[in-house]
Protein backbone atom coordinates (compact mmCIF):
# COMPACT_ATOMS: atom_id res chain seq x y z
CA UNK A 1 0.00 0.00 0.00
CA UNK A 2 1.13 3.28 -0.55
CA UNK A 3 1.19 6.57 1.61
CA UNK A 4 0.40 9.98 1.63
CA UNK A 5 0.65 13.50 2.59
CA UNK A 6 -3.35 15.11 2.20
CA UNK A 7 -2.91 18.92 2.42
CA UNK A 8 -5.16 21.83 2.89
CA UNK A 9 -5.00 24.79 0.25
CA UNK A 10 -5.41 28.22 2.02
CA UNK A 11 -3.02 28.45 4.41
CA UNK A 12 -0.72 25.27 3.73
CA UNK A 13 0.10 25.59 0.01
CA UNK A 14 -0.19 29.11 -0.44
CA UNK A 15 -0.80 32.61 1.74
CA UNK A 16 -4.34 32.47 3.71
CA UNK A 17 -6.23 36.08 2.56
CA UNK A 18 -10.22 35.04 2.77
CA UNK A 19 -11.05 33.93 -0.42
CA UNK A 20 -8.52 33.25 -2.99
CA UNK A 21 -9.15 33.03 -6.40
CA UNK A 22 -7.71 35.55 -8.29
CA UNK A 23 -3.80 34.51 -9.47
CA UNK A 24 -2.68 37.86 -8.47
CA UNK A 25 -3.91 36.84 -5.07
CA UNK A 26 -2.15 33.37 -4.85
CA UNK A 27 1.56 33.23 -3.35
CA UNK A 28 3.10 29.69 -2.24
CA UNK A 29 4.21 29.89 1.27
CA UNK A 30 7.69 29.35 1.47
CA UNK A 31 9.56 26.61 2.07
CA UNK A 32 6.79 24.46 0.40
CA UNK A 33 8.67 23.11 -2.33
CA UNK A 34 11.69 21.88 -0.69
CA UNK A 35 9.13 20.31 1.66
CA UNK A 36 7.05 18.48 -0.83
CA UNK A 37 10.14 17.66 -2.26
CA UNK A 38 11.37 15.62 1.07
CA UNK A 39 7.88 14.29 1.14
CA UNK A 40 8.09 12.94 -2.39
CA UNK A 41 11.61 11.60 -1.92
CA UNK A 42 10.71 9.11 1.52
CA UNK A 43 8.07 7.82 -0.97
CA UNK A 44 4.58 9.82 0.32
CA UNK A 45 2.04 10.50 -2.76
CA UNK A 46 0.80 14.53 -2.33
CA UNK A 47 -3.09 14.92 -2.35
CA UNK A 48 -4.58 18.55 -2.06
CA UNK A 49 -8.21 18.48 -0.38
CA UNK A 50 -9.52 22.11 0.03
CA UNK A 51 -13.03 23.34 0.56
CA UNK A 52 -13.95 26.12 -2.22
CA UNK A 53 -17.26 27.40 -0.79
CA UNK A 54 -16.89 30.91 -2.50
CA UNK A 55 -18.17 28.96 -5.68
CA UNK A 56 -21.79 28.16 -3.66
CA UNK A 57 -21.44 31.26 -2.54
CA UNK A 58 -21.16 33.43 -5.97
CA UNK A 59 -17.50 35.34 -4.84
CA UNK A 60 -15.94 33.33 -8.04
CA UNK A 61 -16.49 30.44 -10.43
CA UNK A 62 -14.90 27.22 -10.84
CA UNK A 63 -12.76 28.53 -13.81
CA UNK A 64 -11.21 30.80 -11.46
CA UNK A 65 -10.06 27.52 -9.29
CA UNK A 66 -9.16 26.22 -12.10
CA UNK A 67 -6.82 28.82 -13.14
CA UNK A 68 -5.43 28.27 -9.26
CA UNK A 69 -4.84 24.79 -9.47
CA UNK A 70 -2.94 24.88 -13.21
CA UNK A 71 -0.48 27.13 -12.03
CA UNK A 72 -0.24 25.30 -9.03
CA UNK A 73 0.86 22.07 -10.99
CA UNK A 74 3.22 24.38 -13.42
CA UNK A 75 4.94 25.95 -10.41
CA UNK A 76 5.39 22.78 -8.78
CA UNK A 77 6.15 21.00 -11.87
CA UNK A 78 9.32 22.93 -12.17
CA UNK A 79 10.58 21.40 -9.20
CA UNK A 80 9.52 17.86 -9.80
CA UNK A 81 7.08 17.60 -7.76
CA UNK A 82 3.70 15.88 -9.00
CA UNK A 83 0.34 15.81 -6.99
CA UNK A 84 -1.52 12.87 -7.22
CA UNK A 85 -4.61 14.78 -6.99
CA UNK A 86 -6.46 17.89 -6.25
CA UNK A 87 -10.09 17.90 -4.65
CA UNK A 88 -11.95 20.66 -3.91
CA UNK A 89 -15.66 20.90 -2.46
CA UNK A 90 -17.43 23.60 -4.77
CA UNK A 91 -20.30 23.70 -1.72
CA UNK A 92 -21.39 25.58 1.45
CA UNK A 93 -24.02 24.46 3.87
CA UNK A 94 -25.88 27.66 3.57
CA UNK A 95 -26.00 26.68 -0.41
CA UNK A 96 -26.18 23.13 -1.00
CA UNK A 97 -25.60 20.54 1.36
CA UNK A 98 -22.76 17.70 0.54
CA UNK A 99 -20.60 15.04 2.47
CA UNK A 100 -17.58 16.36 0.46
CA UNK A 101 -16.93 19.55 2.30
CA UNK A 102 -14.58 19.18 5.62
CA UNK A 103 -14.99 18.21 8.32
CA UNK A 104 -16.48 15.25 6.70
CA UNK A 105 -14.20 13.57 4.82
CA UNK A 106 -15.12 12.17 1.27
CA UNK A 107 -12.64 13.45 -1.03
CA UNK A 108 -9.76 11.76 1.79
CA UNK A 109 -11.70 8.72 1.55
CA UNK A 110 -12.09 8.97 -2.25
CA UNK A 111 -7.84 9.52 -2.10
CA UNK A 112 -7.57 6.67 0.11
CA UNK A 113 -9.42 4.05 -1.98
CA UNK A 114 -8.35 5.51 -6.04
CA UNK A 115 -4.28 5.10 -4.58
CA UNK A 116 -4.29 2.76 -2.44
CA UNK A 117 -3.65 4.21 0.55
CA UNK A 118 -2.65 3.29 3.97
CA UNK A 119 -4.41 5.34 6.38
CA UNK A 120 -2.36 4.33 9.58
CA UNK A 121 0.63 5.66 7.50
CA UNK A 122 -0.84 9.69 6.20
CA UNK A 123 -1.08 12.14 7.44
CA UNK A 124 -3.73 15.33 6.17
CA UNK A 125 -1.77 19.18 7.22
CA UNK A 126 -4.42 21.31 7.79
CA UNK A 127 -4.81 24.74 9.00
CA UNK A 128 -8.51 24.83 10.42
CA UNK A 129 -9.71 21.56 12.66
CA UNK A 130 -12.03 20.68 10.20
CA UNK A 131 -8.88 19.19 8.05
CA UNK A 132 -7.99 17.75 11.37
CA UNK A 133 -11.71 15.75 11.51
CA UNK A 134 -11.75 15.06 8.12
CA UNK A 135 -8.31 13.49 8.17
CA UNK A 136 -9.38 11.33 12.02
CA UNK A 137 -12.91 10.13 9.94
CA UNK A 138 -10.94 8.55 7.46
CA UNK A 139 -8.44 6.96 9.87
CA UNK A 140 -5.20 9.75 8.94
CA UNK A 141 -3.47 11.32 11.46
CA UNK A 142 -4.22 14.92 11.55
CA UNK A 143 -1.61 17.73 12.14
CA UNK A 144 -3.30 21.49 12.97
CA UNK A 145 -0.72 24.11 11.75
CA UNK A 146 -0.81 27.94 11.76
CA UNK A 147 -2.00 29.38 8.79
CA UNK A 148 0.85 30.24 6.38
CA UNK A 149 2.94 28.25 8.62
CA UNK A 150 6.25 26.83 7.44
CA UNK A 151 5.49 23.10 6.89
CA UNK A 152 9.07 22.44 8.25
CA UNK A 153 7.92 23.12 11.72
CA UNK A 154 6.31 19.87 11.22
CA UNK A 155 8.97 17.56 10.26
CA UNK A 156 8.83 15.90 13.41
CA UNK A 157 5.89 14.95 13.50
CA UNK A 158 5.71 13.01 10.37
CA UNK A 159 7.60 9.45 9.84
CA UNK A 160 10.31 10.17 7.49
CA UNK A 161 12.02 6.78 7.45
Amino acid sequence: MNKAIFLDRDGVINVERGYTYQLKDFVILPDLIETLQLFLSKGYLLIVVSNQSGIAKGLYKQEDVEVLHTYLVSELKKNNIQLSEIYYCVHHPDVSKCICRKPDSLFVEKGLARFNINPAKSYFIGDKERDVEAAEKAGVKGILIEANTSLKLLLNQIELN
